[in-house]
């Protein structure tokens, strides 16, 4: 038996954030980071909500950490809005949801994405960060009730903010896609996410506006399949190698993403084929359609000027081997693991850590 639900509404399109001017609402809470208040794109955001009383929780950092949390939630339960928008990436996003998530009112989420990447804007996740260890607080209440998807806020995105957040894409649409749980829907979803970021992605990252919004859109998309089928192993890995070396999460999965495939390859190949193939990487075999796959990413991640390795990133190897002991056990206690197509095991964690520090 399958089940599939999308509570959330979603606007797209050129002036879409017009749309929180239609709601009705008369208080404001802004949740956002310093970037978008120094520009100024936090107060036309809240112009345009036509809201009588606004105010602003301008504090997020990437990485967002249960103690800032817990301070946006204080704050907000003191204000008592009728409506929270967040405005940003992910962890814009993953903040505004904890914070309403914890408060426990019952107030409208609007969730205005500005990079396309995480999904967060249709998802039941929020990450959250506690000591060194990144924690994905998984609960259908943080799903927001409005995603808005406006392109007019993409045009001014930073080539190397493309490149992360849209590796972030493939590898939600991938995870999805072999997941335990994955299902007819979440394939649909999945795959098409897949191949649209794909193929736009090389325009995108080359200052092409006009397909900003497809990868956008494929962004959402993948949400939509992850939050339903869940992710795996990979996002484990770089939930607890980003907790301890603070490295981005785009960078970690572009890092990851090909290693993790190639260790799933036994369990999952058939399905990893049927992607490769869905995306026009040819492959009559699916063995050869795997490779195909695996060695697509890889060369994507050379010609949007990823890192290939940890080292490349600015980890120390040594670091890592001294820390391998934490980094496996945190994996593994991640939930993102109990989807991963193949059980994983601390061997099968240390094997992609070899070939993503470069020891084979």
């Amino acid at each position: 038996m399958e089940e599939f639900s999308c509570k959330t509404k979603i606007i797209s399109g050129s002036g879409a954030v017009s749309a929180l001017g239609q709601l009705g609402a008369r208080r404001l809470f802004l949740v956002t980071d310093p970037y978008f208040m120094k520009t100024g794109q936090a107060r036309q955001v809240a112009q345009v909500a036509k809201c009588a009383e606004t105010a602003i929780f301008d504090r997020v950092r990437p990485d967002p950490t249960v103690e800032l949390v817990a301070q946006g939630t204080a704050e907000l339960k003191k204000f008592q809005p009728d409506l929270v928008v967040a405005l940003g990436g992910g962890s814009a996003m993953d903040c505004a949801k904890a914070m309403v998530y914890f408060a426990k009112e019952k107030v409208l989420l609007a969730a205005v994405p500005t990079t396309s990447g995480s999904g967060s804007e249709v998802t039941d996740f929020a990450v959250l960060t506690h000591g060194s260890v990144k924690r994905p607080l998984v609960d259908p209440r943080l799903r927001p009730d409005l995603a808005i998807l406006d392109s007019d806020l993409l045009t001014a995105l930073p080539k190397g903010l493309v490149a992360e957040t849209g590796f972030d894409v493939l590898t939600h649409a991938v995870e999805a896609y072999v997941s335990k749980r994955a299902g007819t829907l979440t394939d649909l979803y999945a795959r098409e996410a897949f191949s649209s970021a794909y193929a736009a992605l090389p325009a995108s990252y080359a200052g092409r506006q006009e397909v900003r919004l497809k990868v956008h859109l494929a962004a959402t998309m993948a949400g939509m399949a992850f939050t339903q089928a869940g992710l795996g192993l990979c996002h484990a890995l770089a939930h607890s190698l980003g907790g301890m070396f603070h490295v981005s999460h785009g960078r970690l999965n572009a890092i990851l993403l090909p290693a993790v495939i190639g260790c799933n390859a036994h369990a999952a190949a058939g399905k990893y084929a049927g992607l490769a193939r869905a995306a026009g990487m040819g492959g009559s075999a699916d063995t050869i359609a795997l490779r195909n796959l695996k060695n697509s990413l890889i060369r994507l991640r050379r010609e949007l000027n990823l890192p290939q390795t940890l080292t490349q990133a600015g980890v120390d190897p040594r670091a890592v081997w001294r820390g391998a002991e934490h980094i496996v056990g945190a994996a593994l206690e991640d939930p993102c693991c109990k989807d991963n197509p193949l059980e994983p095991e601390a061997f099968l964690i240390r094997r992609i850590l070899e070939e993503v520090t470069g020891r084979v």
